[in-house]
């Protein structure tokens, strides 16, 4: 009976509809689950067992799209099959032995237990979840928050690539991490003149992609979008760039910057003072748009580049984020995050400098052996 409560308390953590039949669910996870033993000679880990919480996801999840793809068919009628449980046991077993334990893993130089990985891991799982507690979705008032949020979420994307053996594919996806936290970088920095100005520049991104309904609106867009495009001596062929980054007009004296430019790294990356990436940037462009340097690319070296890059943002990241969260929580929230950075951010730290001597350290080699 102890089981059987556990078993539908996970189901109400997982917002499982009422209608289901929640003792079928139950009998066909026991019967897996005594299925799972015949798999013992599949693999060497079969040994250690099958885990109960994944092989339940897959079995519950089939349950569900069973349903929604035979419309047709009532949930009694399928239960009553005798034949459906075994279907069910049989492909849930399947998925969980070929995704959990013979996944392809291309060679995978990392992985989630790896303290590299496991502690970055848990540092942005613990932010993004406290960064879901504050309002999101209304640019006029959430402008900062939304923007650091999609950042976190580029870095947990980043690693979760690192993990699967997919490192030219990180890399490509850094880029646009990159491009967020010079973003946030600026809106932090420059404060309300920039977020008005970038404000300004989501409507005329809007209107330029027509998704303004009125015309009346979109006509007095434009007439705003020109004027502003005459100020600073741009022409019509130069509008999509102005739409894209002219809300940098919003930093005092921007156009007085050497070299300053209406594009990404002679603009924004710039004036975020992070200029020192642009190589770095332009290699990951280059991954982005399937050169042949992704195709012929070296898992160690792009490894190593991914992962100093993700650290270093994330570093930067997890200030702005700090500062905000110091300055808009209760005094145990305060407490709790400072007794969570004292623990995992000198393992955060450490684990950096060690990617940073492997990666010094291959380099080295690779110019002996040149």
């Amino acid at each position: 009976m102890e089981a059987k409560e556990a078993f539908f308390s996970f189901l109400d953590s997982l917002n499982l509809a009422k209608d289901n039949d929640r003792e079928f669910l139950f009998a066909a996870f026991n019967y897996a689950f005594e299925g799972s033993k015949d798999f013992k000679d599949v693999t060497p880990l079969s040994s250690m067992g099958v885990n109960p919480v994944q092989l339940a996801l897959y079995l519950v999840n089939e349950h569900i799209f069973y349903l929604a793809t035979h419309p047709d068919r009532t949930e009694e009628d399928v239960i009553k099959n005798e034949d459906y449980m075994h279907f069910l046991a049989s492909i849930s077993l399947d998925k969980y032995y070929t995704n959990e334990r013979l996944a392809y893993r291309v060679g995978n130089l990392t992985n989630r237990f790896d303290p590299t990985m496991s502690t970055i891991n848990l540092y942005l799982n613990f932010i993004l979840g406290m960064l879901s507690r504050y309002q999101q979705g209304d640019p006029n008032h959430t402008l900062i928050i939304d923007v650091m949020m999609k950042g976190f979420q580029m870095a947990k994307c980043v690693a979760d690539l690192l993990e699967g053996g997919f490192e030219t594919e990180a890399f490509s996806t850094w880029r646009t991490l990159h491009e967020n936290e010079c973003i946030v970088t600026c809106l932090v920095r420059y404060g309300q003149s920039v977020i008005e100005a970038y404000l300004r520049h989501i409507k005329y991104g809007i209107a330029f992609r027509g998704g303004v309904p009125s015309k009346e609106e979109t006509d007095a867009i434009f007439v705003d979008i020109k004027a502003r495009m005459k100020e600073v001596d741009l022409k019509s062929k130069d509008m999509k760039r102005f739409i894209e980054y002219g809300w940098l007009l919003g930093v005092p004296d921007v156009m007085k910057i050497e070299g300053f430019k209406f594009n990404f790294r002679d603009g924004v990356e710039r004036v975020a003072g992070l200029s020192s990436y642009s190589k770095v940037y332009e290699m990951s462009s280059e991954i982005a748009h399937s050169s042949p340097l992704l195709i012929y690319s070296r898992k160690n070296y792009f490894f190593s580049v991914t992962i100093l890059n993700l650290y270093e943002s994330f570093f930067r990241l997890e200030k702005f984020f700090s500062s905000l969260y110091m300055a808009t929580t209760g005094e145990e929230e305060k407490q709790s995050y400072a007794r969570m950075r004292a623990l995992y951010y000198g393992e955060i730290l450490a684990a950096y400098e060690l990617e940073k001597s492997k990666f010094m350290a291959q380099n080295k080699q690779s110019k002996t052996e040149g």
